[in-house]
Formats: C-alpha cells, sequence, structure tokens
C-alpha cells in the first residue's frame, strides 16, 4: 500500500511529517511512503494576526481536502493548531506520545521573566498567551508576531515590520524541541504560570474515517496516557465553544492516580478572564463539564 502523508510545508511541520513517515516505515516496513507538501490559504498571508483573517481553518482546508478526496491518505498537524472537530468524513488518530506542553519566553538580554526591565516589548501571536503574561507582569507592552519559528526569532533580533524593537517572544517548547534549537537561555513557564493551548505539543495525525487498516495502524502506536490528556483538553475546548478569536488554554496530566485539568478562558478583549483546576479519577467527559460548569460560573460573576 502507498501512503501518501500531507503536511504544510514549514520546516517544523516537515519535521514532524518525516518523524511520523519514518515511524510508521519502522513499524510498518511491507509499505510505501510518500510526503506531499500542500500550501493552505494560512500561509499564503503571514502579516495580519490569525483573528483578523479567519479561524483555525485556514491551515487545513486545503489538506483535509485532498484527504477526503484520497490525494493524500494520512496529515499531520500540530494539534494545537486544529479546530475542535475534524470536517465530516474524516478522524483524528489516538494521539503519540507527547512533546513538552509548556510555552517558552526567548529573551534577547536576559534569562529570566523577572529579569525584564519595566515596559519591555514581548511579541506573541496568541491571545492566550498576550493575557496570561499580562497577569504576571502588566508593565509588559505586547506586540502580535506572525510567521514561521526561525521567522519570529529573526524578528526578535531585527525587530518587526514597523521597526518595533523587540526584548522577548513567546513559542511553544515543542516546536524548539522538535527543531532543536537551544533553549537554554529560554525561560520556560510553569503550567501554573501559562496554562498552555490544548494538547500543545501533540501531534494531529488525521485520515479518511473509513480507512480503517491505516487508523489500525496509527492507533497501534499511540500512548495511553497522552490519549487522555489529549481527550480532556480538547473536550474542554469543544465543550466551552473556543477558537483563535478568544484566549483559551487546557492542560491535564496524571498525578497520585488522578488526572488534573487546569483551564483558561476569556473573551476576545481579555477583560474578562477566568481559570479553574478540576480533578477526578478517571479522563472522563464528567471532568470536562465540571471545568466547563466552573468556567462560566465566573465569567458570568466579573
Amino acid at each position: 500500500m502507498l501512503i501518501k502523508i500531507g503536511t504544510r510545508g514549514s520546516k517544523l511541520a516537515l519535521v514532524q511529517t518525516n518523524y511520523v513517515c519514518d515511524t510508521l516505515k519502522k513499524a510498518f516496513p511491507e509499505h510505501q511512503y510518500e510526503i506531499v507538501v500542500i500550501k493552505t490559504t494560512g500561509d499564503m498571508d503571514l502579516t495580519k494576526p490569525l483573528d483578523q483573517i479567519g479561524s483555525k481553518g485556514l491551515f487545513v482546508d486545503e489538506i483535509e481536502k485532498a484527504l477526503l478526496n484520497n490525494e493524500i491518505q494520512l496529515a499531520v498537524h500540530s494539534m494545537k493548531d486544529m479546530p475542535a472537530k475534524p470536517s465530516e468524513g474524516l478522524v483524528f488518530a489516538k494521539s503519540w506520545l507527547r512533546e513538552d506542553p509548556r510555552d517558552v519566553l526567548i529573551l534577547k538580554c536576559c534569562h529570566k521573566l523577572s529579569d525584564l526591565p519595566i515596559g519591555s516589548n514581548i511579541a506573541t501571536g496568541s491571545k492566550r498567551r498576550s493575557y496570561q503574561l499580562l497577569k504576571l507582569r502588566p508593565d509588559l507592552h505586547i506586540f502580535p508576531i506572525r510567521g514561521n519559528i526561525d521567522t519570529r526569532i529573526r524578528k526578535l533580533h531585527e525587530g518587526l515590520e514597523d521597526g518595533t524593537q523587540l526584548d522577548g517572544i513567546v513559542l511553544a517548547a515543542a516546536g524548539l524541541h522538535r527543531l532543536n534549537i537551544n533553549t537554554d537561555t529560554c525561560y520556560y513557564f510553569t503550567p501554573d504560570e501559562m496554562i498552555p493551548a490544548p494538547a500543545q505539543g501533540t501531534l494531529g495525525i488525521e485520515l479518511n474515517a473509513n480507512n480503517h487498516e491505516l487508523l489500525e495502524m496509527v492507533n497501534a502506536l499511540s500512548d495511553e496516557d497522552a490519549e487522555k490528556v489529549t481527550f480532556l483538553e480538547r473536550g474542554f475546548l469543544d465543550r466551552i465553544g473556543g477558537d483563535c478569536h478568544l484566549p483559551i488554554g487546557a492542560y491535564a496530566y496524571k498525578e497520585n492516580g488522578n488526572f488534573v485539568l487546569k483551564t483558561v478562558f476569556g473573551n476576545a478583549t481579555g477583560e474578562k478572564l477566568a481559570f479553574s483546576e478540576v480533578s477526578g479519577a478517571k479522563a472522563e467527559i464528567d471532568l470536562i463539564e465540571k471545568a466547563v460548569i466552573d468556567i462560566r460560573r465566573q465569567l458570568e460573576d466579573l
């Protein structure tokens, strides 16, 4: 069987896709594999903030169409960038082992958040990161930024298009690790300081729902705990009704036999921002509902 694997063309997307391809080759060498690069709408305008040009579907619509037309049989995404549900007729495979889910602050001249001078300029393309960062350091000036990881790091050192000089940028640790970028001098936010995006650090492996043989192959390489925390985090995304226009974070982990789910959700301006932490013995919908109810109750009181 020839398995064509679709992906965006960024360096990170190709690294992730090659990892999936190589893993499948080792586990199922009897099949042939081919990587297909697909340009998406979201790749064509890298200047405007995401909330000004559309939804997360901007980065997946063309890839999902290729899946539905059987032009490719598998697609590899960063799960944090995916809408809460795939298009009709498609399905996500069970989650493989997760990379580091934390957010990272890359600084130009210091090593810790507390070392930043008052009024420093920080860039991020995420409202979730922006508003949580301002809760930690209300004095900071936050600027939007787009582009792949290399582009954002270059802008940190060269400045933004309007001439603004930056003191730091916030990125996902997973992408830096997968690209082998040195993070020794970066500041890693704990999930208590900055709750990550739902399923940050997890690969989203998508395929046609009726391709049962391939789904079984991919699922055979999944990680049970990663699948459970992905269910909780993306379940919160789905139930709370979040999208790229709103600040939303969810981070789940297992501790002392229980599952803990930390969440954050707010309005588009960040004037309302609610946090919740719930725990339970099982990774079930009831735990998600507890978090959603708690968040909505807090927002009503704000």
